[in-house]
């Protein structure tokens, strides 16, 4: 609890081959899925697992947290 889920997160979502893109607005980094073709934001800090397991459905990813 009261964990930065957002570096675990990145870390597997290069392992599954999706990428940074760029920085966007405030605190959240734009990445791409290869599984879904679609472009998503990850915030830089992720405190609650179903948000880290929200994005990791947008890339196509199954939930991990």
């Amino acid at each position: 609890m009261g964990g930065n889920f957002a570096i675990e997160l990145k870390r597997l979502l290069e392992k599954a081959g999706c990428t940074f893109e760029r920085h966007g607005k405030g605190d959240h980094d734009i990445w791409h899925s290869p599984h879904t073709g679609v472009r998503f934001p990850v915030d830089n800090k992720i405190k609650s697992r179903h948000t880290a397991n929200a994005v990791l459905k947008q890339a196509g990813l199954p939930k991990h947290f």
